[in-house]
């Protein structure tokens, strides 16, 4: 019997190859002789540049970075080959992720992201010419203006004062000056990895839906939809960067046709003539970054397609008889593309039935059946969040095993 294992993290408590290690251990216990396929995943959150590095057996290499709120954090990028070329991984979760900060300091008029900037500078440093750069699990919300000021746009206030890029700094920015931004990037092919489809402002964008977890008051978000609205239209302006990237990695064909972006005055035609890059889905991921980094000629791409190529899942799925997945929570809106749901639309394609074991289920979980063969939760009474944290290891293994159990039963 032949078991692909391809999940997510368990975010706080577990990585992905930590809990594909604990599932295939657990079902050996029921099961010896079965055959074993762990292939962490990630969906261009926690655990993006792990995932990916542990798929392609790249390397890893810390670079000190600029964190959330102030200097001095570091961070692991991933270098990795694909189609026969070197593609650096950089990961927001690691460099501005939202657990890097107390709940209690969480601010997203101070918080930055000006940090993954000079992760993407190091890259550069090291001759990237493609990137993958994970947009899951940040603590910003600033539309990447911290990340662009490392790379050297410049932005400035109605008295011509220089902004750091904070969020805070959304409110007062009145000027862009791109000449500074880094030559390098113009052949520089990215992709990020999001599994968010939302727009950059209004009700379903970056400030409003995502605003309050990374500290802000529901008057706050207003203020930062308002604010964000405004930046939005500044850096869409004719006369930005003519953005570029040699080619994306791996794009999809609905995209071919685009694959030189689009300079600063397409930008603004596309804006009289149809969608800003503002409105594109994926550009209020991670509090905006998803727009900046479109702005600088980067696809959006679903993070679990974008793992789930690099590691060869589907082609690794066929013929497995079993497909176990999982995150740390489930509900329905996993069903809206998250990684768990698309590994279970590439089992069923292969006929393969899919299991899904996460760390908890929240309501509205009856749609999950039509997806998945089981759904099981790890907690087995009641407990603090603190417990289900503490405790994750000892749950996975113990659900994992009755799975396996009444695997063999059917047998």
């Amino acid at each position: 019997m032949r078991f692909v294992i391809a999940p997510d993290s368990y975010k706080g408590s577990l990585s992905s190859r930590e809990v594909g290690a604990v599932m295939a251990a657990a079902i050996r216990r029921e099961i010896p002789h079965a055959e074993f396929d762990v292939v962490p995943m990630a969906d261009g959150g926690e655990g993006t540049v792990e995932a990916l590095v542990g798929a392609c057996g790249g390397r890893c290499e810390e670079v000190a970075v600029h964190g959330p709120l102030e200097p001095g954090a570091s961070a692991l990028i991933g270098l990795i080959e694909l189609d026969g070329e070197p593609v650096y991984v950089i990961e927001t979760a690691n460099i501005c992720g939202l657990p890097m900060i107390p709940a209690d300091r969480r601010d997203p008029y101070a918080a930055t992201s000006r940090g993954l900037g000079e992760a993407i500078a190091h890259a550069l440093d090291r001759g990237a010419r493609r990137l993958i750069v994970g947009l899951g699990g940040s603590a910003v919300n600033d539309g990447g203006m911290g990340m662009l000021a490392a790379l050297g746009v410049r932005f400035m206030d109605r008295d011509g004062r220089t902004l750091e890029g904070r969020g805070g700094d959304l409110l007062r920015v009145a000027e862009v000056d791109w000449s500074g931004l880094d030559p390098r990037l113009a052949a520089c092919a990215i992709t990020a990895a999001s599994d968010v489809t939302s727009p950059l402002t209004g009700p379903e964008g970056a400030s409003l839906v995502f605003g309050p977890q990374k500290g802000a008051s529901p008057a706050q978000a207003a203020e930062l939809d308002e604010a964000m609205r405004a930046y939005a239209a500044l850096l869409e302006r004719p006369g930005g960067p003519g953005v570029g990237g040699a080619k994306a990695v791996e794009p999809s064909p609905a995209d071919e046709a685009d694959e030189n972006g689009l300079s600063g005055a397409e930008a603004d035609k596309a804006g009289a003539n149809g969608p800003r890059l503002s409105e594109q889905p994926g550009a209020g991921a991670a509090g905006g970054l998803g727009f900046a980094l479109l702005r600088l000629g980067a696809r959006i791409e679903s993070g679990a397609e974008v793992a789930a190529r690099a590691a060869g899942l589907k082609a690794r799925i066929a013929g497995a008889d079993w497909v176990l997945t999982g995150e740390g929570r489930t509900d329905a809106q996993t069903l809206s593309g998250k990684l768990p749901f698309r590994v279970a639309q590439w089992a069923a394609a292969e006929g393969v039935p899919a299991i899904l074991v996460s760390g908890g289920l929240g309501p509205d979980i009856e749609p999950l059946y039509d997806a998945f063969a089981a759904v099981f939760p790890i907690v087995g009474r009641p407990s603090t969040l603190d417990e289900c944290l503490s405790e994750a290891e000892d749950n996975l293994a113990r659900t994992a095993r009755n799975v396996a159990r009444l695997i063999k039963t059917k047998r």
